[in-house]
């Protein structure tokens, strides 16, 4: 079958990396993919085909969807799910994964997302929505300033701002909505209490009807060691996370994603896609942080590393309705992956930079290295985003992953690299 997958980061690499594995698979397209995805090979040996054409520019992928005729179209970022592409694509009659408009408002709306929660007692923070910076400040200094205030609508994974006083929730408050950082998608905002516990990822596959529950993986947001910095799309994630026991894993599904579930039937919702809920572990049980509606990126690199299920046969259950009958099957073995980012991420940053050394990671057993912010010049591999690799590595247990993606990490050299040193830490201190 042919295959076109929309995006081009390293979420993006490593589904196109696992989609070419399937023995289905005889053309793969990626739109725009980078320079590593061009580097993937089908089964049959067909080459990955990066296409010109931007994730967002719905008219365009539709037109080479019409032409070239993809038996599936798979959708990584969450902004066209926000725009309508899966809509846009059914329209045309064109088979295609993913959420459709109205259930990619999960991510694209924290608040549809707060009040879907409220509504349907899924646990999650104590928080407010808010169109006026005044009520927002007061709300915040009835929390003394310890929470989380979020832009409403999609900002790259990072219109989150963590707060622990009055004086830096107002200016956080001030610096979305007055000051716009974050454009539009800071016109309201939630802010939710700031909970203390561990944070862990889920990851659903929903059918509708039924899912598909993942592993359990832990994402690292903050740019620095110890949790310290900006907020950040994701400097590194690690599967299994040893935080949750497969009783307590169920348990939190049951509180949450089984209300969700039943959420979404009884309001009209058609979830046919990922479900990617933020946890954080209290004291009280599991709440959830946010939703989003697609998968993680960094943690589809380790999923897809573990992962033995063919990967076209989930996404095909999922829009049939048939993820009941799916059996999906994990490598027992570990797997972390190490963001590799350009130096001033997340602020601003150069492009073009050249890399060095990814062939000899690559080389190392258990290794593979994912493209997220690259291009292809003059033959070279150069630097083209925020973060530009996501290192990752298999391992027996999280210690010897963990070490081989730190070895794969130390032979790739480009001009102000950064990385965190502290991936999987808190697993192996527990």
């Amino acid at each position: 079958m042919k295959v076109l997958l929309i995006g081009g980061g390293g979420r993006e690499h490593a589904l196109a990396w696992k989609l070419a594995q399937s023995e289905r698979v005889t053309q793969l397209w990626v739109a725009p993919g980078n320079g590593g995805i061009a580097g993937e090979f089908t089964r049959n040996g067909e080459p990955v085909e990066c296409v010109a054409v931007g994730a967002e520019d719905l008219p365009a992928l539709v037109m080479f969807a019409k032409e070239q005729k993809p038996d599936l179209t798979v959708v990584g970022p969450d902004n066209p799910l926000a725009m309508g592409i899966v809509d846009l694509f059914e329209e045309h009659g064109l088979r295609i994964w993913g959420p459709n408009q109205s259930a990619a408002r999960f991510e694209s709306s924290k608040v549809f997302s707060q009040d879907f929660m409220a509504r349907h007692n899924i646990p999650t923070a104590r928080s407010g929505t808010f169109d006026f910076p005044t009520a927002a400040k007061a709300f915040a200094a009835e929390l003394d300033g310890k929470c989380a205030v979020k832009a409403d609508g999609l900002a790259l994974g990072k219109g989150v701002l963590l707060c622990q006083t009055i004086e830096e929730s107002e200016a956080a408050i001030d610096s979305i909505m007055v000051d716009e950082q974050f454009g539009e998608a800071g016109s309201s905002v939630v802010i939710q209490e700031f909970l203390e516990g561990i944070e862990v990822s889920l990851h659903v596959l929903a059918d509708g009807r039924s899912y598909i529950l993942f592993p359990t993986s832990q994402d690292h947001k903050r740019a620095l060691d110890g949790d310290k910095g900006l907020n950040t799309g994701g400097m590194g994630t690690y599967s299994p996370a040893p935080f949750l026991t497969e009783e307590e894993l169920q348990a939190a599904a049951a509180a949450v994603v089984e209300p969700w579930l039943r959420g979404c039937e009884s309001e009209g919702i058609d979830f046919r896609g990922m479900l990617y809920p933020g946890l954080m572990l209290t004291a009280d049980g599991p709440k959830v942080l946010e939703f989003n509606a697609r998968w993680g990126d960094p943690e589809t690199q380790v999923y897809l590393m573990r992962l033995e299920t063919d990967l076209v046969d989930l996404f095909e259950a999922c829009i049939d309705r048939r993820l009941a009958e799916m059996d999906v099957s994990w490598k027992s073995e570990a797997s972390v992956c190490v963001v590799m980012a350009s130096g001033g991420y997340p602020g601003s940053y150069p492009k073009g930079v050249l890399i060095e050394g990814i062939e000899d990671a690559d080389a190392l057993e258990g290794v593979k290295v994912f493209h997220a912010g690259t291009q292809l010049a003059d033959g070279e591999i150069v630097t083209s985003g925020g973060r530009v690799l996501g290192v990752t590595a298999l391992g027996a247990d999280l210690a010897a992953a963990r070490d081989q993606a730190y070895a794969a990490v130390d032979k790739i050299k480009f001009e102000d690299a950064h990385v965190r040193r502290d991936i999987a830490s808190k697993a192996l201190r527990n």
